[in-house]
């Protein structure tokens, strides 16, 4: 096996949820007003050693307002206060609905219960998918808009920055996207009973199928992510959002940055809310490992492929339980 094979192979096992559970970890912070300045070229390494070591980082001075975030926070809560049935118009087995509701379930696999309650949906183009968001609560449209809006300007200014971390044109990854779109998923984790706190968990460990997720939290300890085989827990920093590397990212860059291996803890005190988005390619981008980031020593891991591809691999794997295992199907024949 080569030393390639036995990473990705460590990683995958990783990947299971098997290991040990720790907790103090402090991130990486990226202020991001410095992107502007004459230390970027700095804060452009910073962002490169924080995604290859790391696979996530926090970011502060990033142009949205506390009050934009409260705002969605809170407006999320308001949603799952919403009566049952209000919420359950958005339940759907339909992969190809833009906007989703998963309620709690029953893993029988790790015989544990799923907690997190989950609203996804498409948000950009805006004119596009407006008309089919909630009407409640009355704020949410108004308080998604806004925020989706920041959190876009966010988004491109670090895709940017990626793209030069990795030595490539800092429009690499945006023009390979083109056009691409913008999902978010506004989450609550609802307290747990003391004696089923063992075997419940808010989300199992996972990585995202993404290019970047950009996940703003309430001040509720829970979120976990994988660091040197343990898992540790991320703390809450006023006004920062966390950004960590999506499996497309890992494809892009040849396996330099590694997708976030991540989980969510619940508790018996208090309920959790966040409010994750999604930096998707449009259906027809071809995604693959950037050429200059291939030669005799670095061979292609991944073949290329559509993101329709990858989306109905995606669906494939989850109902297949192998969510870790999405990205085996385009490994190149090298790897």
């Amino acid at each position: 096996m080569s030393a390639m094979e036995s990473q990705l192979a460590d990683d995958e096992l990783a990947a299971s949820g098997g290991a040990e559970i720790s907790d103090g970890f402090i991130p990486l912070i990226i202020d991001m007003e410095e992107l502007q300045g004459p230390r970027r070229s700095e804060i452009v390494q910073q962002i490169g050693h924080a995604c290859q070591h790391y696979s996530f980082f926090l970011v502060k001075n990033h142009g949205i307002s506390e009050k934009n975030m409260n705002n969605i926070l809170g407006t999320t809560r308001e949603f799952f206060k919403l009566p049952e049935q209000e919420k359950l118009k958005f339940c759907t087995n339909d992969p190809n609905k833009s906007i989703k509701l998963f309620m709690g379930f029953k893993d029988e696999i790790q015989n544990v219960f799923i907690a997190r309650e989950s609203l996804r949906f498409s948000t950009y183009p805006f004119e596009d998918y407006v008309n089919g968001w909630p009407a409640n609560p009355p704020s949410l449209r108004k308080d998604v808009m806004e925020y989706c809006t920041s959190v876009k300007r966010v988004e491109f200014a670090l895709l940017e920055a990626m793209s030069e971390s990795l030595g490539l044109e800092k429009d690499y990854i945006d023009k390979m996207l083109y056009n691409h779109g913008q999902k978010i998923s506004m989450n609550y984790y609802p307290i747990c009973q003391e004696q089923d706190l063992e075997f419940t968990r808010g989300v199992r460990p996972h990585t995202d199928p993404t290019i970047i997720t950009i996940l703003l939290q309430d001040n509720v300890p829970g979120f976990k992510v994988l660091n040197n085989g343990k898992w540790v827990d991320v703390g809450h920093i006023p006004n920062t959002l966390v950004i960590h590397v999506g499996d497309l990212l890992q494809v892009i860059s040849n396996y330099r940055y590694k997708s976030l291996h991540h989980q969510v803890f619940i508790n018996c005190e208090r309920e959790r809310v966040s409010v994750a988005s999604y930096c998707y390619p449009s259906s027809d981008t071809t995604i693959g490992p950037a050429m200059e980031l291939i030669d005799n020593d670095h061979p292609a891991i991944y073949r290329n492929f559509t993101y329709t591809e990858f989306y109905e691999e995606m669906w494939r794997a989850v109902v297949q339980h192998a969510t870790d295992k999405r990205l085996d199907t385009f490994k190149s024949s090298v790897a």
